[in-house]
């Protein structure tokens, strides 16, 4: 294996927050739960990709329902 980019960083989350992760990195086989939140940013910006006009129709429509 080459040399990764990586770089350390530490957050502060709530208690469900850091269970949701482990819950996640174990359903994943995930050693650690900096993993499922890499693969979890990497998905998003993933989808932010789409054309503005498709992501802002859904959060549009999205924010509709909640009212």
């Amino acid at each position: 294996m080459g040399k990764k980019n990586l770089r350390r960083i530490s957050m502060l989350v709530t208690a469900q927050t850091a269970a949701n992760l482990e819950k996640l990195a174990q359903m994943d086989g995930q050693p650690s739960i900096g993993r499922v939140m890499d693969k979890l940013v990497r998905d998003r910006m993933i989808s932010l990709r789409q054309p503005k006009e498709i992501w802002m129709t859904h959060y549009i429509n999205r924010f509709k329902e909640v009212r």
